[in-house]
């Protein structure tokens, strides 16, 4: 008997990498699941219904069962057309993984208004076309398991994906508003932040990687990632699966609102973003207070991420070196 027998699962962006990987993990366990993909490149252009299609051949020839849906998750439309095909099929949504994604990575001062667009439009609108039309029904049967995708790029920070960044950084914050909108419903709702060899990371430019590394960040969701993680036996996408299997499955009932780091055989929670540290007076504070006790107190042991280069002043003015060598 699996973890999963009986439910009906939506997963999107299921028809390649760790979308895949969740899919063909949940029918293993008993789930019947909706592949949903319209098989686009990893920018969000074309279309091609072979990428579902396929891994609903391959549950199928395992002896599960699954349908394939070629909605795009980024139109009201398409989220409710998506759930409803779970419904028509099976008469019931249990589970809806949120796993659809694109990247138009771009520095911020050469991004256009349609690649920030267009991923916002994905991720974070697709987060929300999706869900709500499942929320909808998981509350009537007071039974429901949400699992959203954020990113590492989110919640740390990764150079050329303001778009990117900012959509996983709304993703995590509407998993915890979801969880608080859905729990006395008997519906959890967590994220996954993940760590895997995609299309998408290999998409990623070598100037981003060189930034990356600099900064001392590892992998396509920012993150700095354990020794272990980055060894390439352990970046398969397929890793992320199990960790989604089980916060869908009734033993994680009590998991709720929380965000998971999952890269090859690493799981980790985040903590919560709650003060670290806090400054305290009972008058409201002076500037010169602040320069004096920010720095000392507040931000003692915290490093500039990408701080300036060491011939700029803090007016950002090129400061000349002295000359090399001896007095004359």
């Amino acid at each position: 008997m699996g973890a999963l027998d009986g439910k009906t699962a939506v997963v999107t962006g299921a028809g390649r990498g760790i979308g895949r990987g969740i899919a063909l993990l949940f029918a293993r366990e008993g789930a019947k699941v909706v592949v949903v993909d319209p098989g686009v490149n990893t920018d969000g252009t074309g279309n091609d219904n072979g990428p579902a299609d396929q891994v609903v051949a391959e549950i199928r020839g395992e002896g599960g069962e699954a349908v394939a849906s070629y909605e795009s998750v980024a139109t009201v439309e398409g989220g409710e057309a998506i759930v409803r095909k779970a419904v028509d099929t099976w008469g019931r949504i249990d589970v809806l993984v949120n796993n659809a994604g694109i990247l138009r990575d771009r520095m911020i001062f050469n991004m256009s208004e349609e690649e920030w667009d267009a991923v916002i439009a994905v991720h974070l609108k697709g987060h929300f076309c999706c869900t709500k039309p499942a929320a909808i029904l998981m509350r009537q049967q007071r039974y429901g398991r949400i699992v959203n995708f954020s990113s590492g790029s989110g919640i740390i920070g990764n150079p050329g994906q303001a778009n990117y960044g900012a959509a996983k950084s709304g993703i995590a914050g509407f998993t915890r508003v979801v969880a608080k909108d859905l729990g006395r419903y008997g519906v959890t709702c967590n994220a996954i932040a993940p760590g895997a060899a995609t299309r998408m990371t290999q998409s990623v430019s070598d100037e981003s990687r060189q930034l990356r590394a600099r900064a001392g960040i590892g992998g396509p969701g920012g993150a700095a990632r354990p020794a272990a993680a980055r060894l390439p036996q352990l970046r398969d996408p397929e890793y992320v699966a199990p960790m989604v299997a089980y916060l869908c499955s009734d033993d994680a009932w009590n998991i709720n609102g929380q965000i998971f780091h999952v890269a090859g055989g690493s799981v980790g929670i985040a903590h919560q973003p709650t003060p670290m540290r806090t400054l305290w007076k009972e008058a409201m504070w002076t500037l010169d207070e602040l320069a004096a006790s920010v720095p000392q107190q507040l931000m003692a042991g915290i490093g500039n991420p990408a701080p300036p280069p060491p011939d700029l002043d803090v007016r950002g003015r090129v400061v000349e070196q002295p000359a090399s060598g001896g007095a004359a």
